[in-house]
């Protein structure tokens, strides 16, 4: 299913061990999210056609990155399949609530992912802390939490944010000290765009 959603969307394919990862993944978050709420999504096909494509389509549009960060990671997107199809990639995972950061460290040891998993507020890694990209999907309150998370990208560097067409305008005004575009991916995105603002 997973394969036929990338080819679906127009994206590059996976190779068959970060398949069987994302496919872990899936079976992981499946049987978290029936005791615990982790995605409002439940059904499986659901699970990769909104999160595992986008997350998926903006691993595959990083270029020069080596070190990210997963703001809000929250169940994991992007962060964990950014951390599967691009294994070269240092991914930190920051989530604030327990139970959720529970579920990635849980997620990284079964996947064997390098990823490293912050349980705290991303205020609360250490003040010179940078990384060359940033990503924002599904953030409480994401115009409060751009200043944030722009304060973590490096220079140079970029913050790749999920949006919709309609909250796009918004999130460039919100923060116009970015050098905002659209991350171009092969077609459309399930859930809207990828803006990516580059310092």
């Amino acid at each position: 299913m997973i394969a036929e959603a990338l080819e679906k969307y127009g994206l590059k394919q996976l190779d068959p061990r970060m398949i069987e990862q994302l496919e872990a993944y899936l079976d992981l978050l499946i049987f978290w999210n029936s005791r615990q709420n982790l995605t409002a999504v439940r059904d499986r096909a659901g699970i990769i056609e909104r999160h595992i494509v986008e997350s998926i389509a903006c691993a595959q549009q990083l270029t020069h990155v080596q070190t990210l960060l997963d703001f809000g990671s929250g169940a994991g997107f992007p962060g964990i399949p950014i951390a599967v199809a691009r294994p070269e990639i240092e991914v930190t995972l920051a989530e604030s609530q327990n139970k959720k950061a529970t579920f990635l460290r849980e997620a990284v040891r079964t996947l064997q992912l390098t990823a490293t998993v912050h349980g705290g507020r991303v205020e609360t890694l250490p003040e010179s802390l940078t990384f060359d990209c940033v990503t924002m999907r599904a953030v409480d309150k994401t115009l409060e939490a751009l200043p944030l998370a722009w304060g973590r990208v490096g220079r140079p560097g970029i913050l790749a944010v999920f949006s919709t067409e309609s909250s796009a305008d918004r999130l460039r005004t919100a923060l116009p000290d970015a050098d905002w575009s659209d991350l171009k991916t092969p077609g459309q995105l399930p859930g809207g765009i990828l803006l990516a603002g580059a310092k």
